[in-house]
């Protein structure tokens, strides 16, 4: 099983990155035509071939390479990324005006008003609005599980 440092680790090689992409997006995966499009040496290629699919971000089929299911999930927490990085200065704003100091203990609505007029990303607005926590939402029964407490 990889850790999220090996994940990272070869997302964060930029031709890595560009190779899983492309993959995720339904590009052409036929190894030639990859090695071509990033201009990669075969040793380049296979290389980082082999560094995402021991991720298990990818997976072999005969000659064809595609996105596991794995990878599907790490692809959709990286262009949640990507659209907070497009909107790093509307969240920017966002956090300037729900830390002053005037309007630290600003009512749930006017927060709401506040996020709803800056950010247009549905998926960051949830995000925003979810109660607070460590910065994300979790479900009642995770919290739960996570306590160890049951409720009676």
């Amino acid at each position: 099983m990889p850790s999220i440092s090996d994940v990272l680790r070869i997302l964060s090689d930029e031709k890595g990155f560009v190779i899983f992409k492309s993959l995720s997006n339904g590009d052409e995966n036929r190894s030639e035509m990859i090695r071509t499009k990033f201009k990669l040496s075969r040793k380049q290629y296979y290389t980082r071939m082999a560094n995402l699919t021991r991720a298990g971000l990818i997976g072999k089929d005969k000659a064809t390479y595609s996105v596991t299911t794995f990878g599907r999930v790490v692809q959709h927490s990286l262009s949640l990324t990507e659209t907070a990085i497009d909107n790093y200065w509307k969240l920017k704003a966002v956090d300037s005006v729900l830390n002053s100091k005037e309007d630290h203990n600003l009512p749930e609505e006017e927060r709401q008003k506040i996020v709803e007029s800056l950010i247009d990303s549905k998926e960051i607005k949830d995000l925003l609005m979810a109660p607070k926590n460590d910065g994300y939402s979790r479900s009642e029964a995770n919290e739960k599980s996570i306590s160890g407490r049951k409720e009676v």
